[in-house]
């Protein structure tokens, strides 16, 4: 890591961050006073991925020292943990590494110090810059618990600390390695095969059809998320009350996707996989979802703080809630307003349990990574066969050379110093969370934060402690001349694969899911997509890029030098290139051509010259025509409009609250407006051929009314071909 100007300064301001969020704000002053005498500490890289300024900074950070408290918590003994009466690490500032940081081999372990250190930093960074409100850390190393950690509050109203070994937070699809456990002890036990069609292990009404496709779907393929499913997300996904919950199968026979792709071709991330997945384990295990995990995983580990099962009232249809005793260490999750932290609703995810409703404490997620890495056996006891725990380390798919891939157990993230990482990351519509294990530093990393800001430090922290303590120090981002040279070969829009294919929600997928890709004339790539930007450089391979200021590479797909698709690193999803018909600017250049010819029609109605009143029958009743297809465009923006700006401002309105009535307004009155305009259209022969001169409309009229027939009909068919006219498929 180089070294920046102002060592001292910057050690007080970040050693003051420390302590404030660890310690509590009565015992701030007194630190800070000592801060002068602390040794320097290099402050660590900020992640890679950018992020807008924070509003209002002081008002978080205030609020995070007033309410905020470290409560360091020793995890469920690993093997070689020490004795139980070793005295724990104290809560305060741990010593400072000495400048410059040594590199350590892979046969070297962290020391707990510095490891905590440079954690501490990261974290107490992350959740003032990005406004998270939590986070809970666990680190493992050589089996022994290396630094097992709760930063901030799980709860506001009374203020609860984050206690790493009690306070559960929502895993995401990090819930789908236990279920992938799940699956291949089945398989061991003979009752599964990888490679034969998933339609043999589930009830008639879940099987996956043909839909046109040879090839039916393995169980396999399900693991490797190469189903060929589109997602379906909107709506279904998430719920807001536990009334709207479904079982698991009869969720899966009322959700079920299109198939868009032949299986086993490209890996494109489904949380239907993994749920299919479950269904198949159920059925082939005879037991409900919830309980063979708890009898054939959790229980046997000790994960006495993890569970499938959430917070609800009971119901007979459904497994049991959450008991009250982890309900109680339930973190809440948060959304930051812009001032301020506001809860976010309680994310029930059970009708779709196996991809997604896991909650544990970072306590227990140590122990998991200590199976992770001991090949399925932890203190002497056997889980899975080292045979599957092979297979949980070996890629089996991957959209493209040069970008991260899928195991039959998860991800393979490619880490700084060319070493191999293996687990999940995981996002919810308030937490976001990652584990990944990394065999050849017998090191496993886990971190959860309970706001969608903490996704830049969960997605970063593993990575950014290999690079600390392993990777050789990384060097100045150059630019590429050759990239700039290739300009035309890569620069477009590319739209993500992994979405709805048809309907509203397709409409809504093609604004929110394109990105695009520039060269600069110095030579460097820089990608843009709603999860924000990034810059890249000329990677080692043909069509390869690697981050300017990170580790992660990514890769384009060519055809004759030319990219079809554009691949990011997680290799969880692909973005094809499109043509202008595709693109959001064209739909927004569409939208805003048809908002003004809209306009002017009303303004001609209070403007228009007495000479242009005269008309013929059938022109008085195209003009009317015209008039309500006006307003229907106006009224189908307007409503659009609102809808957009309350989604935009909580993606949890989005999840939660589709297709809400803004949108099937919206919808439903573009419709009728498409309609009415093809009926304006189809009046166009005889509002030309009109009557005597002065009875009938000027050629200005005509010509104008003309234009605005042909912008509405125009406009009808491009909402059309995107799914904007379909209300009813929300």
């Amino acid at each position: 890591m180089r070294e920046t100007a102002g060592p001292v300064l910057r050690a007080c301001v970040l050693g003051a961050l420390i302590l404030t969020l660890a310690a509590g704000p009565q015992r701030l002053a007194a630190q800070e006073a000592e801060a002068s005498d602390t040794p320097a500490v290099e402050a660590p890289p900020a992640p890679a991925r950018p992020r807008a300024a924070p509003r209002r900074q002081l008002q978080a950070t205030s609020q995070a020292a007033a309410l905020a408290e470290t409560l360091p918590s020793k995890a469920p003994p690993l093997p070689g943990d020490p004795p139980a009466d070793t005295p724990p690490t104290p809560p305060t500032a741990a010593p400072a590494p000495p400048p410059p940081p040594a590199r350590l081999t892979a046969s070297l372990p962290i020391a707990d110090a510095e490891l905590e250190a440079f954690v501490d930093g990261l974290v107490g960074q992350a959740m003032v810059r990005d406004h998270v409100p939590g986070v809970t850390v666990a680190v493992i190393q050589d089996g022994r618990s290396v630094l097992t950690k709760g930063y901030g509050v799980s709860a506001m109203a009374p203020a609860r600390a984050v206690d790493a070994q009690r306070t559960l937070f929502r895993l995401g699809a990090i819930s789908e390695l236990f279920t992938w456990i799940g699956v291949m002890k089945q398989v061991e036990r003979g009752h599964m095969q990888l490679d034969r069609p998933v339609n043999l292990y589930l009830p008639e009404q879940l099987q996956v059809r043909e839909q046109g496709y040879d090839r039916q779907v393995l169980l396999r393929d399900l693991m490797t998320h190469t189903s060929g499913f589109e997602t379906r997300a909107l709506g279904r996904l998430f719920e807001r009350y536990p009334n709207r919950v479904r079982p698991l199968n009869q969720y899966l026979r009322q959700e079920k996707p299109r198939r868009v792709m032949a299986a086993g071709q490209r890996p494109e991330y489904a949380a239907y996989d993994a749920a299919l997945a479950g269904a198949a384990l159920t059925q082939a295990s005879g037991k409900p979802f919830e309980d063979l995990m708890e009898q054939d995983i959790l229980r046997p580990l000790g994960l006495n703080h993890t569970s499938f099962r959430e917070p609800r009232p009971a119901d007979a249809d459904l497994p049991a809630p959450l008991p009250q005793t982890l309900t109680q260490d339930m973190s809440q999750g948060f959304r930051w307003a812009g001032d301020t932290y506001v809860d976010g609703p309680f994310e029930f995810i059970g009708q779709i349990a196996p991809a997604g409703s896991a909650s544990a404490s970072a306590g227990d997620m140590a122990r998991f990574m200590g199976l992770l890495l001991g090949d399925g056996t932890i203190d002497g006891q056997s889980i899975y066969s080292p045979q599957s725990a092979r297979l949980f380390r070996t890629v089996a798919a991957r959209t493209g050379a040069g970008v991260d891939g899928w195991t039959l157990g998860g991800q393979a993230f490619r880490l700084p110093g060319g070493f191999t990482g293996y687990g999940q990351q995981g996002e919810t519509p308030t937490f976001t969370a990652d584990l990944v294990v990394i065999p050849a530093l017998r090191l496993g990393v886990f971190v959860a934060a309970n706001a969608r800001g903490g996704a830049v430090l969960t997605d970063q922290l593993p990575g950014l402690i290999v690079q600390r303590f392993y990777a050789p120090p990384p060097a100045l981002p150059a630019d590429s001349p050759d990239l700039a040279q290739m300009r035309a070969a890569y620069a477009g829009a590319y739209l993500n694969e992994r979405r709805r294919y048809g309907g509203l929600e397709q409409f809504v997928a093609l604004i929110r899911s394109e990105a695009t890709i520039e060269v600069t004339d110095g030579g460097r790539l820089l990608a843009h997509s709603p999860d924000g930007a990034g810059g890249w450089v000329a990677g080692d391979g043909e069509g390869q890029v690697r981050e300017a200021d990170g580790w992660r590479t990514a890769a384009f797909e060519l055809h004759n030098g030319v990219a079809q698709r554009w691949l990011p690193p997680s290799g969880a999803q692909t973005f094809a290139r499109i043509g202008p018909l595709w693109q959001t600017r064209t739909i927004v250049i569409a939208a805003a051509v048809a908002i003004i010819a809209a306009l002017a029609t009303l303004i001609g109605l209070v403007t228009r010259d007495r000479r242009e009143f005269r008309q013929t029958p059938v022109q008085g009743r195209a003009s009317a025509i015209q008039t309500a297809t006006s307003v229907l465009w106006l009224t189908s923006a307007g409503t659009f409009i609102a809808w957009w700006t309350r989604a935009s401002a909580d993606i949890g309105n989005l999840y939660f609250d589709w297709p809400g009535p803004l949108v099937v307004i919206a919808s439903s009155c573009a419709l009728v407006a498409a309609l009415c305009s093809l009926g304006q259209a189809l009046l166009l022969p005889a509002i030309w051929r009109g009557g005597r001169r002065v009875d009938s409309w000027t050629a200005g009229r005509k010509l104008r009314f003309s234009l605005t027939a042909l912008v509405f009909v125009g406009f009808s068919a491009l909402l059309m071909l995107w799914g904007g006219l379909e209300p009813w498929s929300a």
